[in-house]
């Protein structure tokens, strides 16, 4: 004798099964944006750890080329696949010590591994070459310094604004590893007025 077993879900005659209710459009369109925007953060948040940030100028150093408060987007992968160049501006660790040291430094590569360098009557020399920087406006009046030679992996920096105690450089700290290197300055973003690639 074969027996009918109804299932479980199975509805009696004469009554419809309740069903959800559906959700609101709105609820539908705010739950897409929220995850669309949650994607963008963490897009966001990945792009700027590991291939570019924002960095505010905070100091003269690099006048005229860089002032105050101007944004420069900093690009952080560059040197995944090469090596800081000669005029490079840079965004750098500060490797000094004491009370006036900053998270973050920036400054032009002048010196290349192998470079020997000297400033004498304010003028700098590169391998015994007197050295014409476009980028400055004054000679150098911090007197004279070095002949040095830069050693292989390390970098000599500076700040454009070559008056009198305006740039903390390569001239203070010394030659700079490139492990402290963070990535090459590519362009002023902010104000739009001085938007410029360096």
């Amino acid at each position: 004798m074969n027996e009918h077993r109804s299932a479980p879900d199975s509805v009696p005659p004469g009554k419809a099964r309740a069903s959800r209710p559906a959700r609101p459009a709105w609820v539908k369109e705010a739950l897409d944006w929220a995850k669309a925007l949650v994607i963008a953060l963490i897009i966001v948040f990945l792009l700027r750890a590991f291939v570019f940030q924002l960095s505010t100028v905070k100091s003269i150093s690099m006048q005229p080329t860089l002032y105050e408060k101007e944004w420069l987007f900093i690009n952080k992968i560059s040197y995944e696949f090469g090596h800081p160049e000669r005029g490079d501006v840079v965004i750098l660790r500060d490797p000094s010590e004491g009370p006036d040291r900053k998270p973050l430094l920036v400054k032009r590569i002048i010196g290349m591994p192998g470079d020997t360098l000297e400033i004498r009557g304010g003028q700098l020399y590169i391998n015994g070459e007197l050295k014409v920087e476009p980028y400055t406006d004054s000679a150098i009046e911090d007197g004279d310094f070095g002949p040095v030679t830069v050693s292989e992996g390390h970098y000599f920096v500076m700040g454009d604004n070559r008056r009198f105690g305006a740039s903390k450089d390569s001239r203070t700290f010394k030659e700079v590893p490139e492990s402290l290197i963070i990535g090459k300055a590519e362009a002023i973003l902010w104000p739009i007025t001085r938007w410029a690639r360096l």
